[in-house]
C-alpha cells in the first residue's frame, strides 16, 4: 500500500483472497462451488471467480480453469508430440491462434529518419508551408533543456518553502504521451481506446493488480480536464519529473516535515493542488526566469545543429512554396535561435531571413488559429518597436495576428497550406479543427523509438512464438474442458440435462481415452501453460525497455495495440517525422501515400496442417527443456 493524503488514496485496495492457489498464468485464484460454475470437475480443479485477478495482458482471469495439483509436471517434448497427435485429429478445427499480415504488406526495415504518412498528402498541391520553431526547426537537447527548466522550477518552489533542494532531474521518468491522473497522483500510459496499460505512482511502477484495481473499469477521457492532463510536448517532461518526485514527498509526509516558511500546507494537501503548484513553477521557469538567457549564452549546450535543415527549406522555397515562420517565442529569442541554426549553413551573402516570406513571433497559439487578434509589425528589428497593422506583407516581421491573415496574404486556403509543429494540440489539432490546413508533426524522440523497435525485433519474435504455442495449448485445453462438461452432463443425474449432451460423443472420449486420463492430460497441460506464462510475462513487462525502462515504446500501449499518443498522431497529423530535414530526400514534390490500414477481419488465418503444429510445439518444448537443464 502507498501512503498518501487520507482523502486521496492511490486506488481502491485489491481484494485479498484466503488460501490462494496458482493458476496457469501465475496469478491467484479461489475455488468455486459446483453450483456457481455448473461444472463438476474433480477436486483437483477450480475456476477463477474473482475479477481482481489479471493476466500479463491486464485482462481479468475470471472463468479461467486452474488446478490445485502443484505437483503436476509440464509436458515434455515427447509427451507434447504424442498428446497433440492423439487430440488434434479429433478436434472440429485446427486451433492455431496465429494470423498472417495481408498479402500486400511490404517487408523491410524501418527508417529512423523517414517521413511517415497517416493520411495521403500530395506535396505538389501544397502552396504554403508554415513552421513552428521550438522543437520543430530548433532541435533541443531534451535532457539539457528540461534539466535547466527543472532547476528553475525548483528555485520557484524553494522560494515558497518546498523541500526540493535534494531532488534530481531524471529524463526517463516521464515521456511525451503520458497522462497525469491528478486525482490519484499517478502517471498512466493508455491505449487508443482509453484503457490504462501501465501506471506509475511517484517513481514506482504499479503492478498489474494495482492498475486493474484503480482503472480496470475506467476509460480515460481527456475532456475531464479536472482529473486528466495529457503530456503532449517535450516541454512537459521537466514538470512531470518534478511532480512525480513531490508526490512521493507528499505520500511519506516529508513535504510537510521538511518544508520551510512561507510554505502553505493547506494549498498542498491533495495531488491536484500539488500538480497546480508544479504547473505554476514551470510557467515561471519558462516565462520569468533566466532560462532563455542561458540558452542564448550557450546555444551549443542546448541545441542540436542540423546542417540539412536550411537546404530542406531552400528546396521548398525554390520549388515555389511560400514559407512562413509562426512561433510563440518573442522576436529577440527567435532571431538569435534561427541565426544560430541556419546562418552558418547558408550560401554566402544569405541569412535565415531569406528562407521565409513572413515571420510571425509571439503568435499566441492556439488562439492564433481560432481567434481574431490584433497584428503588430516590428518596425525596428533592433529595438523591437511595434506598429499596428491590419494585413501582412511579405518580407516583414510581425507579432500577433491570426491565421486568416496568412490565407489572405497569399490567397491560399485550407488544404493548400501545410503547418509543421511539435505540439499535438497547439500545432496540429487546432490547425486541423479550425483552419482545415494540412498538418505535419515533428516527434523528436521518434528516432530512438524506431531504433528501439529494430533492436527489440528478436524479443518480439520470441514472444510471438511463445504466444502461438500458448494459443495452441489453450485451445486444445478448451476442447478438453468442453468434453469434460459434456461428459458430466451425460453421467451426472443430479445436473439438469443440457441439449448438447444428446449429441454424439466426439472421438476424444469415444476411443480408448478414459475420463481419468483426460483429467490427467488437462492437469499436465495447465502446468505446461504455467511454464509458458513464466516466459511470456517478463517479456511483456519489459517490452520496449531499450527505449524507456519505465514506459517502453512511446507508440504502443500493451503488447499489441497503439498508444493514445499514436492514435492522436494518426488522427491529427497527416505526416510525421523526427525532424524537418527528413523531408529533404523526399523532395518538395513528394506524394506521401498512407499504408494500407489493416482490420481484424483482413488478417488471413494460417491453416497449418496438424503435423506442422505438432512439430512446432514439440520443438519449443525441447528448447524449454534444454533451458531447464
Amino acid at each position: 500500500a502507498l501512503r498518501g493524503p487520507p482523502a486521496r488514496p492511490l486506488a481502491r485496495p485489491v481484494a485479498r483472497r484466503a488460501a490462494p492457489r496458482l493458476q496457469a498464468d501465475g496469478t491467484s485464484a479461489q475455488p468455486a462451488t459446483t453450483a456457481e460454475v455448473g461444472e463438476t470437475f474433480d477436486s483437483s480443479f477450480s475456476i477463477v471467480r474473482e475479477d481482481a485477478c489479471v493476466d500479463a495482458f491486464g485482462q481479468s482471469t475470471y472463468g479461467d480453469l486452474s488446478t490445485y495439483d502443484l505437483a503436476a509436471e509440464p509436458l515434455c517434448s515427447a509427451e507434447v508430440e504424442a498428446m497433440l497427435q492423439r487430440i488434434l485429429p479429433a478436434l472440429p478445427s485446427v486451433p492455431t491462434g496465429e494470423a498472417a499480415p495481408p498479402l500486400d504488406t511490404a517487408e523491410g526495415g524501418r527508417e529512423p529518419r523517414g517521413v511517415y504518412c497517416s493520411r495521403t498528402l500530395n506535396m505538389r498541391s501544397i502552396k504554403c508551408i508554415g513552421y513552428d520553431m521550438d522543437y520543430t526547426l530548433v532541435q533541443y537537447h531534451v535532457a539539457h533543456w528540461e534539466e535547466a527548466a527543472y532547476s528553475y522550477a525548483k528555485q520557484a518552489l524553494a522560494r515558497l518553502g518546498f523541500p526540493v533542494e535534494a531532488l534530481l532531474f531524471t529524463d526517463e521518468l516521464v515521456v511525451r504521451g503520458c497522462i497525469v491522473d491528478k486525482r490519484l497522483g499517478n502517471f498512466v500510459h493508455v491505449d487508443r481506446f482509453g484503457y490504462v496499460r501501465r501506471a506509475m505512482h511517484g517513481t514506482r511502477r504499479l503492478s498489474r493488480e494495482e492498475v486493474h484495481a484503480a482503472y480496470g473499469r475506467l476509460t480515460v477521457d481527456l475532456r475531464q480536464t479536472g482529473r486528466w492532463e495529457f503530456m503532449n510536448t517535450l516541454f512537459s517532461i521537466s514538470e512531470g519529473c518534478l511532480y512525480a518526485q513531490l508526490v512521493e514527498k507528499l505520500d511519506d509526509g516529508s513535504l510537510y516535515t521538511e518544508a520551510r516558511p512561507p510554505f502553505n500546507e493547506s494549498r498542498c494537501a491533495t495531488y491536484e493542488q500539488l500538480h497546480s503548484a508544479c504547473n505554476r513553477a514551470l510557467f515561471h521557469a519558462h516565462v520569468t526566469s533566466d532560462l532563455k538567457a542561458d540558452v542564448l549564452a550557450r546555444p551549443e549546450h542546448f541545441v542540436r545543429l542540423d546542417p540539412s535543415l536550411p537546404l530542406t527549406l531552400m528546396d521548398q522555397k525554390d520549388a515555389g512554396k511560400k514559407l512562413v515562420l509562426i512561433t510563440n517565442s518573442d522576436w529577440s529569442y527567435t532571431r538569435a535561435m534561427m541565426s544560430y541554426i541556419c546562418n552558418q549553413f547558408m550560401p554566402a551573402g544569405q541569412t535565415w531571413r531569406d528562407l521565409f516570406d513572413v515571420v510571425i513571433c509571439s503568435a499566441r497559439k492556439p488562439s492564433f488559429f481560432s481567434e481574431t487578434m490584433p497584428l503588430y509589425e516590428i518596425a525596428d528589428e533592433s529595438n523591437g518597436m511595434l506598429l499596428e497593422r491590419f494585413k501582412l506583407e511579405t518580407g516583414k516581421v510581425y507579432c500577433g495576428g491570426h491565421a486568416r491573415m496568412v490565407e489572405r496574404l497569399f490567397d491560399f486556403e485550407k488544404d493548400e497550406l501545410l503547418y509543421v509543429g511539435d505540439h499535438i494540440y497547439t500545432d496540429v489539432n487546432m490547425v486541423k479543427a479550425t483552419m482545415r490546413w494540412r498538418t505535419a508533426l515533428v516527434v523528436q524522440e521518434l528516432e530512438g523509438e524506431v531504433e528501439g523497435l529494430r533492436a527489440g525485433k528478436a524479443e518480439r519474435e520470441s514472444l510471438q512464438r511463445l504466444l502461438r504455442a500458448k494459443d495452441l495449448f489453450s485451445n486444445v485445453l478448451n476442447h478438453m474442458r468442453t468434453e469434460m462438461v459434456r461428459y458430466e452432463q451425460r453421467t451426472n443425474p443430479t445436473l439438469p440435462l443440457n441439449p448438447t449432451s444428446l449429441l454424439n460423443p466426439t472421438s476424444l472420449l469415444a476411443g480408448s481415452v478414459t475420463i481419468s486420463e483426460l483429467r490427467a492430460d488437462m492437469r499436465r497441460l495447465l502446468a505446461t501453460l504455467k511454464q509458458l506464462d513464466s516466459r511470456i510475462t517478463p517479456l511483456i513487462d519489459e517490452e520496449g525497455a531499450a527505449v524507456n525502462r519505465y514506459w517502453g515504446y512511446m507508440s504502443r500501449a500493451g503488447h499489441a495495440d497503439k498508444s493514445h499518443l499514436m492514435r492522436q498522431i494518426e488522427k491529427y497529423a497527416d505526416i510525421y517525422m523526427s525532424r524537418v530535414s527528413n523531408m529533404l530526400k523526399y523532395t518538395p514534390y513528394m506524394y506521401y501515400r498512407n499504408s494500407l490500414q489493416t482490420l481484424a477481419h483482413d488478417q488471413l488465418t494460417i491453416g497449418k496442417r496438424p503435423d506442422q503444429l505438432i512439430a512446432s510445439a514439440a520443438e519449443l518444448a525441447r528448447e524449454l527443456e534444454a533451458e531447464l537443464d
